[in-house]
């Protein structure tokens, strides 16, 4: 079975408005010590796992690529000699389009990092400042320009759905996004989360978002638009042309192990007798290195998932995929056939009304079900 190890950075420079992630800014950080907790957890974990193999390494955040590229080097050296990895590993790491990481990008290189995805967010000035950015539109295609010189094989991040942005506009910008020559392109619709400035602004009135019909509309355009580019869907925000899907992510999907390191990492294990453990880390960035300093990790959560709660999580998971969920890879993970776990009733109602295919090679949906997928969800899990 696949194995992903998920490291979490969390510090950025400044936080923008829309984000909910376990993202904190601090005037200084002692870079040397969080090199020590990183690898004391890093190495907590490789007990936990023995003898599995690495497939796929992800630097999220936060903003990892803020991190010392030595930091970066000594634990993908110290994750080599801890693991078997695969010759195929992928090593992803996230990054912003600013002037300091920029300047940072061979040096990751050189590190070992052979993917990067930038979180470009818009081609539009007025759009970058809205969503609290600190980069331009400028700088955000000088660094697609150079990630693309520097590594083997990058991603870039666009948000649309953003207040005022019709059809049209979106169609443009899309369009401008796809020629820039990216294999990989995750492009998401802006959500409004509680606990984000955001969240507060629009409560307020300040701005408001396309309504659900244009919402979808935009969604619809976007599939378009990038099936014509040959940049199709793979998940229901992220689009890719062959052989350039993320690996790391894919394993998400199709419900595969990971490791969570760092602040608020979440993971999930198959023991040897076939139990899923979920695991969580202490997300506060200074109660997470003290607790790894003095025992040597931080969980708060090490619980093994009710299978019920598991079967659920696979078909939310896999119902994202265009491929959807494949039959003996449900099985495998679930232990069940899909018609064993799902109502026949709500599956036909579903079926019926062509949100839903069921065929020899598994469950998925359709292009109508994909863009309904959270109420179908609600209907075939309830």
């Amino acid at each position: 079975m696949s194995l992903g190890l998920y490291i979490h950075w969390p510090f950025c420079l400044s936080l923008c408005p829309y984000c909910d992630f376990n993202a904190h800014t601090r005037d200084k950080i002692n870079n040397n010590r969080w090199k020590r907790a990183l690898l004391t957890d890093i190495s907590y974990w490789s007990t936990k796992t023995k003898g599995r193999e690495i497939t796929s390494i992800y630097f999220g955040g936060g903003t990892p690529s803020l991190m010392n590229a030595e930091t970066v080097f000594v634990l993908l050296q110290t994750i080599m000699k801890l693991w078997k990895t695969s010759p195929y590993l992928e090593i992803s790491m996230e990054a912003n389009p600013t002037s300091i990481e920029m300047e940072k990008f061979q040096l990751l290189r050189d590190a070992g990092i052979n993917r990067i995805s930038i979180g470009i967010l818009a081609l539009r000035d007025n759009a970058l400042e809205f969503l609290g950015r600190k980069h331009d539109q400028k700088q955000g295609l000088e660094a697609i320009s150079l990630a693309a010189k520097v590594f083997p094989t990058f991603s870039f991040d666009l948000i649309y759905s953003r207040p005022e942005q019709t059809i049209k506009d979106w169609s443009l910008e899309l369009t401008e996004a796809l020629k820039i020559g990216s294999k990989h392109v995750s492009l998401y619709q802006l959500t409004i989360e509680k606990g984000t400035p955001f969240y507060s602004s629009f409560k307020k009135g300040s701005f408001q978002i396309p309504n659900e019909k244009k919402a979808a509309k935009q969604f619809e355009i976007t599939q378009e638009i990038c099936e014509a580019h040959n940049v199709p869907a793979y998940e229901i925000s992220n689009h890719a042309k062959t052989g350039a899907i993320c690996v790391h992510n894919l394993n998400y999907w199709n419900g595969g192990d990971y490791i969570g390191v760092g602040p608020g990492a979440h993971g999930r294990l198959t023991t040897e007798e076939g139990s899923i453990i979920a695991t969580e880390q202490i997300p506060l960035p200074e109660n997470w290195i003290n607790e790894v300093e003095k025992n040597g990790h931080a969980i708060r959560k090490y619980k093994r998932l009710n299978p019920k709660i598991r079967r659920e999580e696979l078909i939310m998971l896999g119902l994202r995929l265009s491929d959807g969920i494949k039959r003996d890879l449900f099985y495998s993970v679930a232990g069940v056939k899909l018609e064993e776990f799902i109502n026949p009733h709500r599956l036909n109602h579903l079926k019926k009304g062509g949100f839903l295919i069921l065929d020899q090679n598994g469950l998925r949906t359709p292009p109508q079900g994909r863009l309904r997928l959270n109420a179908v969800l609600a209907a075939l899990l309830a």
